[in-house]
């Protein structure tokens, strides 16, 4: 059933609390979780419904704020209407406008039963762009079963414990892409991140331990920080340790290319046979710059490209939804 804001108590009405309350609880939206069997189109058209819907609430939304409710005696009751109608506005208002947020992330692969996972999002201040999770981990953790059965058959067995096998996650973020590695790989996986970060991280591994060790995976968490020594966990003195490497859209500044190339050095196994996978988002011109001076950055360390390919996943950074997704780049390093 559709929702009319003609419908609503309006303010000119003074309607009691309790209603105003009711109706903003109705306007609650949820951020949306991306399906690739899903058009961006429909999911963010029942996210944020219509351009013109968007501006009624936005509208109405504004005018609950903006009133000074004097009809209302209790001033916890005011309050508590100011705040739920704020916080409606800010859902629509792009995920940098959010709060904190958690999201159940559909998974599945070739050899497990489908599953969630649950990962929590703090409110993103500042450049705490490791808070959010990104549209390429999703995207790369969807592809993860088939990438196992094709670029590292030589590694990883679908359907049977692999815990024998290191793998390492850089730059892990909210744990999304670590967390479905160690499920449908049924390995052991440590995510990594800065020492800022790794608070939310270890709650997200703690939510969904149960569920990664019953379908056989293992995960661990530790601070790391691509270029330095200073703050990492002690598990990273011993080098080479990994026979996996994965990372999702790592690359924002100038000395990332250098700084990742250089942890993927210096964390990966010198085997022949292990691997490093890596998507980056090629949202502009500038990450694509970026994107070739990785790749000039890991031939130098002895790391060149197996295989690449490219994706079209979503994100929900802005407000407008009307694109038709992100092109991401993905590659295979291997040894020579």
């Amino acid at each position: 059933m559709s929702i009319s804001i003609a419908d609503f108590p309006q303010v000119w009405q003074k309607p009691p609390a309790e209603e105003l309350l009711a109706s903003l609880k109705k306007l609650q939206v949820d951020p949306p979780i991306w399906n690739a069997k899903t058009s961006r189109k429909v999911i963010m058209e029942t996210y944020q419904n219509t351009a013109k819907f968007r501006r009624e609430v936005a509208t109405y939304l504004s005018s609950i704020i903006s009133s000074s409710l004097g009809w209302i005696q209790d001033d916890d009751e005011k309050e508590a209407l100011w705040d739920e109608a704020s916080r409606r506005l800010s859902e629509r208002c792009g995920r940098a406008g959010m709060g904190e947020i958690t999201r159940r992330w559909p998974l599945e692969s070739p050899a497990s039963t489908p599953f969630e996972l649950i990962i929590r999002e703090p409110p993103i201040t500042g450049d705490s762009l490791g808070l959010k999770t990104w549209g390429s981990s999703y995207l790369l953790a969807q592809s993860l079963g088939e990438i196992a059965e094709k670029s590292l058959s030589h590694l990883l067995r679908l359907g049977q414990p692999n815990q024998s096998l290191n793998v390492l996650e850089l730059g892990s973020g909210t744990g999304l892409l670590g967390l479905a590695a160690a499920a449908i790989w049924q390995t052991d996986v440590v995510l990594t991140d800065l020492p800022s970060i790794i608070p939310n991280l270890a709650f997200n591994i703690e939510k969904n331990r149960s569920t990664i060790e019953l379908l056989g995976g293992g995960v661990d968490s530790g601070a790391l920080t691509w270029g330095s020594d200073d703050d990492n966990a002690e598990r990273f003195s011993k080098k080479n340790q990994f026979k996996i490497v994965l990372v999702a859209d790592p690359l924002y500044d100038d000395d990332h290319p250098e700084l990742l190339s250089s942890a993927i050095h210096e964390h990966l196994t010198v085997d022949k046979d292990a691997r490093a996978v890596i998507m980056v988002p090629q949202r502009d011109l500038v990450t694509k710059k970026l994107v070739a001076k990785f790749l000039l950055s890991m031939a130098s360390s002895g790391l060149v490209v197996l295989e690449e390919h490219t994706l079209v996943g979503q994100d929900d950074w802005d407000e407008d939804g009307e694109d038709s997704g992100i092109e991401c780049w993905w590659a295979v390093f291997g040894r020579q």
